[in-house]
């Protein structure tokens, strides 16, 4: 397992150099990475290291969530209203509306194939995202819009929303019964997430104002809970609805909102922790995409990625209809809202684990949506911010 980690470091460290002196992305040269290494390739990294790598996404998107909420105001979201809001569904919807109309055409699958397929790659990633719109607000880019604090907070509804949308359609593929509670439990798993996380977050804030401890020992705290929750939503599954990445969204922003103070020096210290944390997140995402199966699958589904990111962008300039934000700002809202990767490499195999007959078609969805979107959105956002913003 060591000797899996130190292949990621080197090679991804290493790759992602090269990749930004040639002016583009790092987590491009870090997936590059994963490509290589993994059982798809030269299979350097050994198979009970990468029987970790679940937990391993799990660990890398709450330091990374945790991140975007010591930094979100809850106020500034608040006062950019129902742009807000709708960013959170609105832009995924439109997604899976335009799977469902081109992968029937360019794959020859169902049309409730094609939902689950839309539903597996309409999840933006927050790994992509957040840490570019975090540079934007020390940059005082958008700001007065609120436009990273939109993207930052979307970025995590977004994915609760999908992830349930992607159990119903699975549970209908399986010949389960699903009836519209399953839908409602969309916003009774973001209400319960933020109702725990601001409960634990008051908490904590009374707890490291009481006793002065290291901001080191005050992190560990904060990941432990962030554990537990993530625990919580496992053991709950079926029987509450309840988002654990929403919850440690709201114990950060809480944070934030009661002592702003500390919320900006954790938040250096969970920076530090994702240099690392990136490097791994990324070269597992690319360890799990099978090129060859990719490639040849033909240019359908490439047909249909691009398709489905078209409508994703409609979608976003749908939200952003009679809003404050210029044409330039609602320009780069919908590019920043392209890129996929984590929930896509996380959900991506499952159809198939189930033996369902897209399962093939839903993997080679997932793998190239992170392969086409995760790169292009990242230097979309990259090479515009300051020409847009």
């Amino acid at each position: 397992m060591l000797t899996s980690l130190a292949y990621i470091f080197l090679v991804g460290l290493a790759l992602g150099f090269v990749f930004v002196k040639l002016r583009l992305p790092a987590i491009l040269g870090m997936i590059i990475t994963g490509i290589l290494l993994g059982p798809h390739c030269l299979d350097l990294l050994q198979s009970k290291f990468l029987d970790f790598a679940p937990d391993l996404r799990e660990l890398a998107l709450v330091i990374i969530l945790t991140r975007a909420g010591l930094s979100l105001s809850l106020h500034d979201f608040k006062n950019i209203g129902r742009p807000a809001l709708m960013m959170c569904f609105v832009p995924a919807t439109a997604e899976m509306i335009g799977v469902v109309i081109l992968a029937p055409i360019f794959m020859g699958v169902t049309y409730w194939e094609a939902a689950l397929m839309g539903s597996t790659i309409a999840a933006v990633s927050p790994a992509v995202v957040v840490p570019r719109m975090l540079k934007l607000k020390s940059e005082g880019r958008g700001v007065e819009h609120g436009i990273p604090q939109m993207l930052l907070a979307g970025a995590s509804l977004d994915d609760v929303y999908v992830l349930v949308m992607f159990s119903a359609f699975l549970a209908l593929l399986k010949g389960d019964s699903v009836s519209a509670a399953s839908f409602a439990q969309v916003p009774i798993a973001i209400l319960l997430g933020i109702a725990v996380g601001v409960a634990l977050g008051l908490l904590l804030v009374l707890f490291f104002k009481r006793f002065h401890i290291r901001d080191t020992v005050k992190v560990m705290i904060i990941l432990s809970f962030a554990f537990l929750l993530n625990d919580l939503e496992h053991d709950l599954s079926g029987v509450v609805p309840f988002s654990s990445m929403i919850a440690v969204v709201a114990i950060a922003a809480c944070i934030f909102a009661r002592h702003q103070v500390l919320a900006q020096r954790l938040s250096e210290k969970f920076t530090k922790l994702w240099v690392a944390a990136e490097v791994v997140l990324f070269v597992l995402v690319g360890s799990a995409l099978d090129v060859k199966f990719a490639l040849a699958s033909g240019i359908g589904v490439v047909l249909v990625v691009f398709g489905a990111m078209f409508f994703r962008m409609f979608g976003v300039w749908t939200c952003m209809v009679r809003s404050v934000l210029n044409k330039k700002e609602r320009l780069f809202c919908m590019l920043a809202y392209m890129p996929k990767a984590t929930v896509q490499a996380a959900i991506g195999g499952v159809p198939l684990s189930y033996g369902l007959a897209c399962g093939n078609n839903v993997l080679t969805l997932a793998a190239l949506s992170i392969m086409i979107t995760a790169p292009l959105g990242a230097i979309a956002i990259d090479k515009t911010y300051k020409k847009l913003l």
